[in-house]
């Protein structure tokens, strides 16, 4: 959606805490604190930051969102999205580069349809920053039979 088809933009300059209610569409370039609740859409900017448990017709991340999230319809992940919390929808987009740190379910039953449809809150940790990670094993040492150490070699075979 272009920003013209958003009645609300909460820009980037701007911080909100508490409640947030709208009917049709809201695209978040600040930050937002609390909880969100709408039939509509909710997109949060590259540049967005939420810390919300939010509840949505349809949610569009390509920011970052420390929150339980729940859609009737779909959840979309783009490749700058950085989500920590559980997933609960009806369809789910995830692409290449997002970041999902939390439980998901995904399908009708999961998104509730036909009951009341509402995220569960749950705390929330904050990551403490990327893991490293090793495409290789560094080498190891083996005990030997009488306890002292044995060098292992690891090498890569080409079959």
């Amino acid at each position: 959606m272009e920003d013209n088809n958003f009645p609300t933009i909460i820009g980037s300059d701007a911080k909100f805490k508490g409640e947030l209610s709208f009917e049709k569409g809201v695209k978040i370039l600040g930050g937002f604190e609390g909880r969100i609740s709408t039939k509509g859409q909710l997109v949060v900017a590259s540049e967005g930051s939420i810390q919300a448990d939010i509840e949505a017709g349809t949610i569009t991340v390509e920011g970052e969102i420390n929150g339980n999230v729940a859609a009737s319809e779909l959840i979309e992940l783009k490749n700058t999205a950085r989500l920590q919390g559980d997933i609960r929808c009806e369809r789910l987009i995830v692409v290449d580069g997002a970041s999902f740190v939390g439980h998901c379910n995904v399908g009708s039953a999961a998104a509730g349809k036909g009951s009341s449809f509402k995220p569960e809150p749950t705390p929330v940790v904050k990551p403490t920053g990327p893991r490293p990670v090793s495409s290789s094993p560094a080498p190891t040492q083996q005990p030997s039979p009488t306890g002292t150490p044995i060098p292992v070699e690891r090498k890569k075979l080409d079959l």
